[in-house]
């Protein structure tokens, strides 16, 4: 496959570039790390403004009708920039989950309220640790409400509302899962925030008690809806990681070339060469798979399932080595306070797990290869 971003996708990529670098200084990071706000609402606002919330939202829905190439461009500086703002679980999960399943109704709802900046938005997926899994979803549906616990659900204590996946039935099948949505600041909902590695990504639980909810798709079409959502997310959660991990790499470059040793920089030695070169290999493996899922998504391709795994898998790898070697290529004080090291390993390390370990993905990889031979 030969593959490659347009002139204007380009363009665009470097215009979020330079919009990040003035509106999302490390400065700025470090701020929601400390505590001091649950996220950069300024940088939300600016996001919104710059239409980059809404670009793969269709023009009919109060978006940018762009695609979502544009939106992997996007995705990848808010990866380099370590963006402190809801802005995965808004874009990737919720509004693609309404996207591909949504009624006319809901879209005209909540779609131009996410392309503007007025809500924040998530996916309630989880109920405990593990993997993606409907034998996992317990909270259940019933009369239109909702009651249960989902925890982490990610930026769950400053969402408006959410897509949550709950039990409907008692067969142990698939079918057994269905989408709702549900309002979160009206009754019956308890948000409790969760400490985590990086609290720039904030996590939640979530208790509903018989929570009003409104049906998000077909009946049994739950988990069918999820995994098409968690194949597209992976992909533009990749882009992410992918300008993560270019940005400690750049780190860990320039570092290297402006410590001095011995009357030298540390850049010239092997050492420290061949960790720069190691995390380059990587990185750029990560892009390459990337930018196949990139194509298979924009294109709705049948290869995507595979795509999005191995874009996945490559993406997580590359950013947890490049995050870690960043660290070892600034030596002892890599791993101060002070060095914005840590904010890249944090996120690295908390975007690994976001929608299911390396080992889930390596796993889907594998099974969806095999199913994809037998036929």
């Amino acid at each position: 496959m030969n593959f490659d971003f347009s002139d204007e996708q380009k363009q665009m990529r470097d215009e979020a570039r330079k919009f990040l670098a003035e509106k999302c200084p490390p400065k700025a990071v470090r701020e929601v790390l400390d505590g001091k706000a649950p996220y950069d609402k300024a940088l939300w606002k600016g996001l919104a403004e710059m239409g980059f919330l809404g670009v793969a939202i269709p023009e009919a829905f109060g978006g940018a009708g762009a695609g979502h190439l544009e939106l992997c461009v996007i995705a990848e500086e808010m990866g380099r920039a370590n963006a402190p703002v809801p802005f995965s679980s808004t874009v990737y999960l919720a509004a693609e989950a309404l996207l591909l399943a949504g009624s006319d109704a809901q879209k005209q709802k909540w779609l131009p309220k996410i392309a503007s900046g007025e809500a924040i938005g998530t996916l309630a997926l989880f109920e405990s640790k593990g993997n993606p899994s409907p034998k996992a979803i317990k909270l259940q549906a019933s009369g239109g409400t909702l009651s249960g616990v989902k925890k982490p659900v990610p930026d769950g204590a400053i969402a408006d509302f959410a897509v949550v996946a709950a039990r409907t039935g008692s067969t142990g099948r698939d079918s057994d899962i269905s989408l709702f949505l549900v309002d979160l600041k009206a009754g019956g909902i308890e948000a409790k925030s969760l400490t985590n590695v990086d609290p720039t990504r904030g996590q939640a639980e979530l208790t509903f008690k018989n929570a009003k909810a409104e049906p998000l798709g077909a009946a049994g079409d739950g988990w069918s809806i999820l995994t098409r959502v968690l194949d597209r997310a992976a992909v533009l959660l990749a882009f992410e990681q992918v300008g993560g991990s270019d940005r400690a790499l750049e780190m860990g470059r320039d570092y290297a070339l402006d410590r001095i040793a011995f009357g030298r920089p540390i850049g010239s030695f092997q050492a420290v060469k061949h960790i720069l070169a190691d995390m380059y290999v990587s990185a750029t493996l990560a892009r390459s798979n990337c930018y196949y899922g990139a194509w298979a998504l924009s294109t709705n391709a049948s290869e995507l399932p595979e795509a999005a795994a191995a874009a996945r898998i490559s993406a997580t790898q590359a950013f947890q080595h490049c995050s870690k070697n960043n660290i070892q290529v600034h030596g002892g004080m890599g791993f101060t306070w002070e060095f914005d090291c840590h904010m890249y390993y944090r996120r690295a390390n908390a975007t690994a797990l976001t929608l299911g370990s390396l080992s889930y993905w390596e796993d889907q990889l594998i099974d969806r290869m095999r199913k994809k031979n037998a036929a």
